[in-house]
């Protein structure tokens, strides 16, 4: 049983240890919310160079038709741009950002209304999606590991 406590209370300490001071959690919030609105307006523009550079190498996605890696993710989507499709409008409201103890993990969700041109010229109204995207800093600086994009209830 002592065993235990010894574990747990050195659990406690390196949590604490690794935890970023409070005054951090703010500007790390902010950080995530400026590249958070650069990548949206690159998403927005159809700028694929700067909206695929907000994510990691080894990021996955999970959307509604499944999951995906950032290679399969840039290829069908820089094929469709490259076809004379585009995103018309991309909004987004609500955005929540939560940091992890140590600063070098935070996640931001929010809600997203999508407009694109299919390439075929047909506009598809993508209605309302949930996003929530997890984002690690590195060597480069803050990246999307994790992205996921799901339908929203416009009920809700």
């Amino acid at each position: 049983m002592r065993f235990y406590h010894a574990m747990a209370g050195t659990a406690v300490c390196m949590m604490l240890a690794d935890a970023a001071p409070a005054a951090a959690a703010p500007d790390i919030a902010a950080q995530i919310a400026a590249r958070e609105a650069a990548c949206n307006a690159a998403y927005a523009a159809n700028d694929l160079k700067t909206y695929f550079g907000c994510y990691a190498e080894d990021m996955t996605g999970l959307f509604p038709d499944g999951r995906t890696t950032l290679a399969e993710y840039r290829d069908s989507w820089t094929k469709m741009i490259k076809a004379g499709g585009h995103v018309d409008q991309f909004d987004y409201a609500d955005l929540k950002i939560q940091v992890a103890p140590g600063g070098a993990a935070a996640v931001a969700s929010y809600h997203a209304q999508v407009k694109v041109t299919q390439p075929n010229g047909k506009l598809s109204d993508h209605g309302l999606f949930y996003e929530t995207d997890v984002w690690f800093r590195g060597k480069g600086g803050w990246k999307i590991a994790e992205t996921h994009y799901s339908k929203g209830d416009p009920a809700k």
